[in-house]
């Protein structure tokens, strides 16, 4: 074996090469089936009739989505020319509509044009602060700070007083890039001008100071907006919440909350369901369930984003029966269930293999006009293969192409794995294939999941062809999980010096092995009869942290069962 890299034109190209070579060798082209021939009827997807070995597998069609006007540039180009027509006649720019133009171009990423259109109304005609500030935050987006500086300093000097708009562009500019000193020096300017902030200000401010100094130097500033007439609004608590809940102060945000007086609903809802999300992911549900009463006390009403945590939540800890009643609770009480509804009990379902289930929500959330992505299909079509209908996975999978959502690398990788693992292993390299041809370049992930299957059925070889195309890809380089997969593969055919080899190479490269690297090879080496030597090899290793005491105690109970299952059969 030789893992000496030779130079290659493109990843692409040497996976197709592999890929071409492989099938030909391996496989019989002369009965690929038409997969077309699949579809039976005139249904979306499928409609192969309810029998006892098929899923009901008809998937209402999703409308494709209207295109966006392409030619919204090509207008304030027309514009900016009827603009500079006018002016040469003497006329005056309207300062509404050149400002509509700044922010057009602005958009658009014209910076050039935008400009143009300033330097028109500055020469020709009289620019007020709302022209002024779509220019200093054109040019704060787009990362010139230093001219959207210059631009406040000639407004200043043309007469035009900066307004509250103005400074809170500059001082959100400022926090975004995470300099808040900066920034709190505009505000001492800002009051020197006297302009006042307003709640907008502040809460940018506020959040800015609690990601940098903390939640308490924060409250510093909710008093002194307070101290001002300012009324704090639902962004306000709600930056605060999750302040304390990212430093894990779920206890202090919940009494945060609590103390907020009045009815009303004064902190809004999405501050409660940024707290409900966090108590449930730490799994304290009788929390949560007590962070709903108070929220209902304050007359504060679920929303949909509500539901749809409890229901993400109660899927993920198992609870898929629970997880139903909310979301039928959610709509009795007409709240519209929305993809991240949907979703949770999608994933659900086709993990427990209830794959019928899970397409009738899909055909639900459809229905609903929640079109979703080709990812929310990915666990649906995933269940099917594993569940001995790849035919349906792979018909439903193309026809969603021709719908509108064009596949891409992730979904031809989960598609291509759940094929192989169901048995599929022809269907699964033409997958490949297919893939290829489109040009979808695969990623690390391809890779990965094709080493592995390869390994697992003693194709170590070609595994090793493709590791070497990953280290010679220029885009992405082989992982641990890579390396493991080859190393594994080699010991389990017992060529563990070949397995040796691909962890020298795996050092060489700058990829540390990991724990599972290190115990895949000494079984490897344990496994080819050399026991005594794996075990030194695991006693070095313990003792340097390379393994744990666990996986060293574990790896002698192994070696032992198999010296006395040994014994035992000489002794008969």
């Amino acid at each position: 074996m030789n893992l000496q890299l030779q130079p290659t034109t493109s990843s692409s190209l040497s996976m197709t090469t592999f890929s071409t070579e492989f099938l030909s060798h391996t496989l019989n082209f002369r009965n690929h089936p038409n997969r077309h021939s699949f579809v039976t009827s005139s249904t979306p997807f499928l409609n192969h009739g309810n029998t006892n070995n098929n899923p009901r597998t008809r998937i209402n069609q999703p409308q494709i989505r209207p295109k966006l006007d392409q030619n919204f540039t090509k207008k304030y180009d027309e514009s900016l020319y009827l603009l500079q027509q006018k002016v040469n006649r003497g006329y005056e720019p309207d300062v509404i509509f050149c400002t509509k133009l700044i922010k057009g171009f602005f958009n658009s990423k014209k910076i050039e044009k935008a400009i143009q259109v300033m330097e028109i109304l500055e020469k020709h005609g009289e620019p007020n602060a709302f022209a002024y500030n779509a220019v200093i935050n054109g040019f704060c987006k787009a990362g010139r700070v230093d001219d959207a500086n210059k631009v406040f300093d000639r407004m200043r000097k043309r007469g035009v007083l900066p307004n509250v708009v103005t400074y809170t562009i500059l001082i959100g500019n400022l926090c975004r890039r995470g300099k808040l000193d900066l920034a709190l020096r505009v505000m001492d300017q800002m009051l020197k001008d006297n302009c006042k902030p307003d709640v907008i200000t502040y809460n940018i401010l506020i959040e800015a100071t609690i990601i940098q100094d903390g939640i308490d130097e924060a409250m510093k500033l909710l008093d002194e907006m307070l101290s001002r007439g300012l009324r704090p609004d639902e962004y306000t608590y709600s930056v605060f919440v999750n302040g304390m809940c990212r430093e894990g102060m779920l206890d202090r945000a919940f009494e945060y909350l609590s103390s907020i007086s009045g009815k009303g609903c004064a902190a809004g809802v999405s501050a409660y369901n940024i707290l409900l999300k966090s108590l449930l992911n730490e799994g304290k549900w009788e929390a949560g369930k007590n962070l709903t009463s108070v929220m209902l006390d304050k007359g504060c009403e679920p929303s949909s984003v509500t539901y749809s945590t409890l229901i993400s939540s109660l899927c993920r800890d198992g609870k898929i029966y629970e997880a139903e009643n909310v979301f039928k609770s959610m709509k009795k009480r007409g709240l519209a269930p929305d993809a991240y509804s949907y979703h949770p009990l999608i994933s659900a379902f086709c993990k427990e293999g209830k794959v019928n289930l899970a397409i009738e929500y899909l055909d639900n959330m459809i229905s609903d006009g929640h079109l979703s992505d080709i990812l929310c299909y990915i666990p649906v079509l995933a269940s099917l293969c594993k569940n001995g209908h790849a035919a349906e996975a792979l018909d439903i999978f193309e026809k969603l192409s021709e719908v509108g959502y064009p596949p891409n690398a992730s979904s031809y990788n989960i598609l291509f794995g759940a094929l192989w693992s169901s048995g599929n292993k022809i269907r699964a390299l033409r997958m490949i294939l297919e893939m290829l041809s489109k040009d979808i370049d695969p990623d690390e992930f391809t890779y990965n999941s094709l080493i592995s299957c390869l390994c697992k059925d003693g194709l170590v070889d070609q595994a090793i062809e493709l590791l070497v195309d990953m280290m010679e890809s220029r885009e992405f380089q082989p992982t641990v999980i890579s390396y493991n997969a080859v190393i594994l593969g080699l010991c389990k055919v017992q060529r563990v010096i070949d397995a040796i080899e691909v962890l020298a190479a795996m050092n060489q490269r700058g990829c540390l092995p990991n724990e599972t690297t290190y115990t895949t090879l000494i079984q490897g080496i344990g496994f080819g009869g050399w026991r005594n030597d794996a075990m030194e090899l695991a006693n070095s290793l313990v003792n340097m942290d390379a393994i744990s005491k666990y996986s060293f105690k574990h790896l002698s109970r192994t070696f032992r069962a198999i010296d006395a299952h040994k014994e035992l059969a000489v002794s008969e």
